[in-house]
Formats: C-alpha cells, structure tokens, sequence
C-alpha cells in the first residue's frame, strides 16, 4: 500500500489521512494549551511518532533551546548522530553518523558509539546539532567532550534508551553548562523519539516567516492542513 502526501495548491503538502488522524486522536488525549507554542509542537510531534502521552510530562527543554534548534537549521548547521537508525528517522535533511568509522576502543566502558561522537567533534567541533537517541555513552562522551571544550553543538536533542546509563546521561547533559539540551527524564528514550524532535524543529524552521512566534503557529501537521483528518480514505492499494 502506498501512504503519499498530495501536493496541495501553493506547493503545500497535504498529510495523509493517517497522520492526520493520528493528530486528531492526540488533541482529544493531551492537553498542549498551556504549553509554550514552540515545545508545544515539539511534544506533539513526539506522541505522534511514539504513541506515548508520557512524554509530555517527562521531556525538558534548556532555556532557548527550541529557538537554538531553529536558527541552527535555517543556518544549515550539520546534524550529527549517534546511529544510523536515528538518522533513518530524520526527514528533509542529511544526518551524519560516525559510527561505521569508529573503531572498536579498549577498555570495558568505551564503546564505538562514544568513539563515534570523538569523531564527529573532530570533523564538527562548533555549531552542530548533535541528536542521540540510542546510546547512552554517545550522549556521555559529548558532555565530557563538552567539559573539556573540545566540542561546541548549538543543540543536543538527549533521549538515549536503556536501564544502563540512560537516565544518568540525560542529567548529566541537562547540567552541563557548555550545552543547550533537548532530553527527557527516566529510562525511556529511543531513535523514534530523539528523531521527531528535530523533524518538529526542521517543520518550524522551514516555514516562511523566520519570526519565532509565527513559526510556532505552523500547523500541527506540517505545511500542509487538518482537512486530510475528514477524508479518512482507504489507502490505495
């Protein structure tokens, strides 16, 4: 089956049925009213993908992050990951990971994931974005490359996943002084997550008016409209 957006007129995407749909079930279960407009979309773009309402309770955003994220996209900043499978969950932008090119380091804590983040410091020592959505000690390794100023991202989006490390990570980075960070408390995590916070951050920033305000009001869906959650037809098949 094929699940296509439609052109609308004006070169606008029209979502899917599904997505919006999937939109349409989250404003009836979450309440984003009260929330700031810009972490709004980003909590919403990330129940979206996970199917979790917890996330709402549990993500937290560094004063200025959201808007760091933003400008760090319309400057065309390189976006760095600790995995491919978050890179695969990116949409509209090209993600590096080091992975494959690290090598296999000694000692019974390294891991090629930190050697990755060695290595991506090396290429991109100052304004990147750095998202990591698997490993914990990917997420470690930027805040001890941080630490000792050889690494300067413009964001960490933090949500690696695991009962080893993860939720000790996230904190470490959330008080880290030399990082603005995008994480989430606790043991949960994962690619799907860390990747639809910059998909929400990538949707903002592409919209026309550069206005931090008038980019949070960018719809809920993306460029396109609510109308696709009325249609609701069968997908072709």
């Amino acid at each position: 089956m094929r699940y296509e957006r439609a052109k609308q007129a004006g070169g606008r995407v029209k979502p899917h049925w599904i997505e919006a749909e999937s939109f349409r079930i989250l404003a009836e279960r979450v309440d984003l009213s009260g929330r700031d407009e810009l972490h709004a979309r980003i909590l919403a773009r990330v129940v979206h993908a996970t199917a979790d309402t917890g996330y709402i309770d549990t993500i937290m955003f560094d004063a200025g992050a959201a808007d760091a994220g933003i400008q760090a996209l319309r400057s065309k900043a390189p976006v760095i990951c600790d995995t491919k499978m978050v890179s695969a969950g990116i949409t509209n932008l090209e993600a590096h990971c080091f992975l494959d090119q690290a090598m296999q380091p000694a000692g019974r804590y390294a891991t090629r994931s930190a050697a990755g983040m060695r290595l991506a410091a090396e290429r991109y020592p100052a304004g990147a974005i750095v998202v990591v959505g698997c490993a914990p000690t990917a997420l470690e390794e930027v805040v001890r490359l941080a630490e000792q100023e050889a690494f300067a991202p413009q964001l960490v989006i933090g949500m690696p996943v695991g009962f080893v490390g993860a939720a000790e990570a996230k904190e470490r980075a959330r008080n880290c002084e030399r990082l603005t960070t995008i994480t989430n408390t606790g043991e949960k995590g994962g690619s799907a997550a860390a990747a639809a916070v910059l998909n929400a951050l990538t949707r903002i920033a592409s919209s026309r008016d550069t206005s931090p305000t008038s980019a949070a009001r960018v719809p809920l869906l993306g460029r396109g409209d609510d109308s696709a959650a009325r249609e609701r037809k069968e997908p072709h098949a």
